[in-house]
């Protein structure tokens, strides 16, 4: 299945569709199924202790999922979250953005499923692991 929106198009959709988050993602690659996406940490991502808060790294993993559907279905802007788990792993290091590596499992008519890795930038060592399912609206 071809991409429907490449990087360029979910960056434009992010500033012109979901203005409130303008600025703290990166879409960093996009491809079919999968997409790596970049939460630019900023003060307002800390929690006390100086690591990324527990509620960043959920919107990271949230954020990624939704971009990763509408690269492969199109800018259906109310696909919704429906369930998320969250496993946060080990502590995410102090002055760093985070990376979520996101693969959709499941792309169908009204639900997808998707599976994340939240990294560190330049560690190995996953800091959280989440699995997201979302609602697509009809057509």
């Amino acid at each position: 299945m071809p991409l429907a929106m490449d990087k360029d198009a979910l960056t434009q959709f992010l500033a012109s569709d979901f203005s409130q988050v303008d600025g703290m993602f990166t879409i960093e690659s996009v491809d079919e199924m999968e997409a790596v996406i970049r939460l630019n940490v900023r003060e307002e991502h800390l929690r006390p202790g100086g690591t990324v808060s527990g509620p960043s790294m959920f919107a990271l993993a949230d954020v990624s999922v939704y971009l990763a559907i509408l690269a492969m279905i199109g800018p259906k802007a109310l696909s919704v979250t429906t369930n998320c788990s969250i496993d946060f792993m080990r502590k995410p290091e102090a002055g760093r953005d985070l990376l979520c590596h996101v693969r959709l499992l499941k792309l169908g008519r009204v639900l997808a499923v998707g599976d994340c890795l939240l990294f560190s930038e330049g560690s190995d060592q996953a800091v959280a692991r989440a699995s997201l399912t979302y609602s697509i609206p009809p057509k």
